[in-house]
């Protein structure tokens, strides 16, 4: 692994501790040995390593990202129960997840109020308690039934909370082949019709003479008029109606042939 530095750890000697590790140490922690919990905080900064990767296209500086890793790791350290029979990393990794995204949510340059974020925890508790009871997601209009509220307030809501999506996220992979969602966005400026009259248009272009070329970039590009063209270049408007005219015929005849 190469040396990389993040808040000043040189990531490439990390330790990586074994389950049974993880698991006595775990015990001493929560006994209260300091020593321990700072040797499993130490030896699981790996997993934060692994999750901030996830978060790399966002723009946030990697040293804030770990930083906050960080946090989610303590928490999870501090609140595992011994007792579940469940990997550590199997719950650190989805507390280390929920820190960042807290993160990201309240530096986000999009603000979201503090009303509608309190409507969107109700709508998600209200959905996972729907879901515990009937075995299945309930409908906009359910949800806003027990909530008391417009079925337009929970959508609203919960696309405020939504997290950004990259066009280079993957939303499926077959054989090692990720289909991303930039595949999936219809570009309807760069089409093949687009491209052909853009060839064709560089290709008439190309058989007129630099003057004329320059004479239609001012007249139609820069939008100046034939006396300011004239001016410009230092002919008279006369010239430039009529190497103009010559231009436009030249270039339809390119385009009919």
């Amino acid at each position: 692994m190469h040396k990389v530095e993040i808040c000043g750890v040189n990531t490439s000697k990390l330790k990586v501790l074994k389950n049974s590790e993880t698991q006595v140490l775990l015990e001493k922690s929560q006994q209260g040995d300091a020593a321990a919990r700072e040797e499993l905080i130490a030896g699981n900064l790996r997993l934060v390593l692994s999750v901030i990767h996830r978060f790399s296209r966002r723009g946030e500086a990697a040293d804030d990202l770990f930083q906050v890793g960080c946090v989610g790791l303590i928490k999870a350290i501090d609140n595992f129960d011994l007792t579940l029979g469940v990997r550590f990393s199997t719950y650190a990794v989805p507390m280390i997840i929920g820190e960042i995204r807290r993160f990201l949510r309240d530096n986000s340059t999009i603000r979201v109020s503090r009303s509608m974020r309190d409507t969107a925890y109700k709508v998600l508790q209200a959905k996972e308690a729907y879901l515990a009871e009937h075995q299945r997601e309930p409908t906009m209009e359910q949800i806003a039934a027990l909530l008391g509220v417009k079925r337009s307030d929970v959508v609203f809501a919960l696309d405020a909370i939504a997290e950004p999506m990259s066009l280079h996220d993957p939303i499926y992979s077959e054989k090692g082949d990720a289909l991303t969602v930039m595949d999936q966005v219809r570009d309807t400026k760069n089409t093949d019709e687009r491209w052909t009259e853009q060839i064709a248009l560089q290709e008439a272009l190309g058989c007129l003479s630099q003057r004329e070329q320059q004479i239609l970039a001012l007249r139609f590009f820069q939008g100046k008029t034939q006396m300011e063209v004239s001016g410009e270049i230092g002919i008279s408007q006369a010239q430039v109606s009529r190497l103009e005219k010559h231009a436009l015929r030249q270039m339809k005849r390119s385009f009919e042939q």
